[in-house]
């Protein structure tokens, strides 16, 4: 319930329209009591034959309920719904502000298709709590509290009947199906997101699975999926239809229950014959908006269930410290500390850096390199604050991470990653993301430095990429880096996908363009590295050798037979 308190003070935000949509659906229920117990009313004074003139007023009564209970209820939908898509709206911009200083790290815990679920699923199931479960109970027990307190003053026995069967099914029935619902513990939020997942996965790895012939293994699950789904919405489905009837049979019993006590009153001379239909009448209706109650508990669950799943997303903050933020100077080149830094993710045993210690002066030309695991990238993504560790012991410029904030860091850094996007639409649109003032001419420039310029700039680009080779994806993302040209580059193995001819001139000119800057290139390739003022050399996460390439090639050590085998390799 603590994460259902986020969605309460969402809807306590809209008092206005959460109290016209009480007011009118107050208005479309006590109207609707009036309308037929008018109607029971003269349907007994009718049959007395009395003067036109009183059925004339009746029935104009009537009339005049009618149209008060469709404006009621009409009041009651629009500024209910207006309320809820409001709601709906806060929520989603408020969880967006919550996940996305969690985004660049949020897939090594969620898969994407969980997350689509999450987002747009369990935030739309939502809007059940403010129709369903918030207003209507309010709007139920004044409806029934003016129609007791009406009913009273022609007979106590039928007012406590009313209060009785308001007891019953307003509250105990109900009470009885939440239990109930609680021990069914529904999962048709999880199996919607494990369907999600599986058709993400399908459609993202159409291609490999086709090629290794295991579309139809992954259509068998996919359908496992969605059977599962389906199964566990019927049963959700029937569950409440259930509820549903049970307490509607229960309404109708206590209908029976007024009309068999009011003919033993109207018997014994305890109640006016005249007001008999009135009474079951008036029963009939106002227990009719006591039956979807039972619905209640159901709708709850869910509510509950979807703001669990929702805001479990986000419960993890970044790490944040007390002092007061630093900026960093653009204008200077950075350096980079890392003093004693260990990470460990989240369910694994091992840690992926193990008291690495490391200084990068600022300017200077640093590569990182080492078999696949080894913890290059996680050095990365910790100097980037894409991943957080504790402490005050990764350092730019000579302040602790923890005090820098993580957008100032991406400002000042040209950074190129492994897996680099490509939104859609045109080459220049691609290179806008880094610079987005820059001209076509510098935009054309810099096609030409990784060539890249077969391209124009309004050739197009498919979503993600995909009309793109892995080399030409590495160079658009180097082009973009040139273009941004701050002091700090970030460089994870940005040419491996890359031609040897091709990667050698795009190195001379990053070379010639950091010169004065600070680099920091993560690289499985060991050739080109000679022109770099110091090599990191890593294994399981700890430094084994640092030097320039010279003092590893004379020292003949782990460097050294890297490098002795590239070459066996590779001549």
């Amino acid at each position: 319930m603590k994460d259902l308190s986020i969605v309460l003070k969402e809807v306590g935000r809209e008092r206005k329209d959460i109290l016209l949509s009480i007011l009118f659906g107050f208005i479309a229920g006590i109207t609707a009591v009036g309308l037929f117990a008018s109607s029971g009313y003269l349907i007994s004074k009718a049959a007395l034959l009395p003067p036109l003139y009183a059925l004339t007023v009746m029935i104009a009564l009537l009339k005049m309920f009618g149209l008060a209970r469709a404006a009621g209820r009409y009041g009651e939908r629009l500024y209910s719904h207006r309320a809820t898509f409001t709601i709906l709206s806060n929520l989603r911009t408020g969880f967006f502000e919550k996940i996305e200083p969690l985004a660049p790290g949020i897939y090594q815990k969620y898969r994407s298709g969980d997350l689509l679920s999450r987002i747009v699923g369990d935030v739309e199931s939502l809007q059940n709590f403010f129709l369903r479960v918030y207003y209507p109970p309010i709007v139920l027990i004044i409806v029934f509290l003016s129609t007791i307190l009406f009913t009273s003053f022609f007979s106590i026995t039928i007012a406590i009947v009313f209060i009785l069967g308001l007891i019953l099914t307003g509250f105990i029935v109900p009470a009885l199906f939440s239990w109930n619902k609680r021990g069914l513990e529904s999962k048709v939020r999880e199996r919607r997101g494990e369907l999600s997942t599986e058709v993400t996965e399908l459609l993202y790895g159409f291609r490999e699975l086709k090629l290794y012939q295991r579309l139809e293994e992954k259509e068998q699950l996919l359908t496992k999926a969605s059977e599962e789904y389906i199964q566990e919405q019927e049963r959700d489905g029937i569950q409440s239809i259930f509820n549903v009837s049970v307490n509607t049979a229960i309404s109708l019993m206590v209908s029976w229950t007024v009309l068999a006590i009011g003919a033993y009153l109207v018997v014994e001379g305890e109640l006016d014959r005249l007001f008999l239909a009135m009474l079951v009448m008036i029963s009939l209706t106002v227990f009719e908006n006591a039956t979807p109650m039972a619905a209640l508990p159901g709708h709850l669950e869910d509510s509950r269930r979807a703001s669990s799943r929702l805001y479990s997303v986000v419960k993890e903050q970044p790490v944040k410290t007390k002092k007061p933020k630093v900026t960093l100077l653009s204008s200077d080149a950075l350096s980079i500390d890392f003093e004693g830094v260990s990470y460990r993710f989240e369910g694994e045993q091992r840690n992926a850096l193990n008291r690495v210690s490391l200084s990068i002066p600022a300017g200077s030309k640093t590569a990182i390199v080492g078999p696949s695991g080894s913890g290059k990238s996680t050095l990365l993504m910790l100097l980037l604050k894409v991943l957080h560790s504790e402490g005050e012991n990764v350092l730019i410029g000579g302040q602790p991470v923890t005090h820098i904030n993580a957008e100032d860091i991406w400002e000042k850094a040209n950074v190129v990653l492994q897996d680099n996007h490509f939104f859609y639409g045109t080459i220049r649109e691609n290179l806008e993301i880094a610079r987005e003032k820059a001209s076509d001419e510098e935009f054309i420039q810099v096609l030409e430095k990784v060539d890249l310029s077969h391209f124009t700039l309004d050739s197009e680009v498919y979503e993600r990429g995909e009309n793109l080779s892995g080399g030409e994806k590495q160079r658009l993302a180097i082009a973009r880096a040139m273009l941004k040209n701050e002091r700090l580059w970030i460089l994870d193995e940005p040419t491996s996908s890359i031609d040897a001819l091709t990667e050698q001139a795009i190195y001379k000119e990053l070379l010639s363009k950091a010169a004065d800057d600070t680099l920091v290139l993560v690289s499985h390739r060991l050739t080109g590295l000679e022109k770099m003022d110091q090599i990191i050399v890593m294994e399981n996460g700890e430094i084994v050798e640092s030097g320039s390439f010279n003092e590893l090639m004379a020292k003949q050590g782990y460097f050294y037979e890297m490098k002795r085998i590239e070459k066996s390799v590779f001549g």
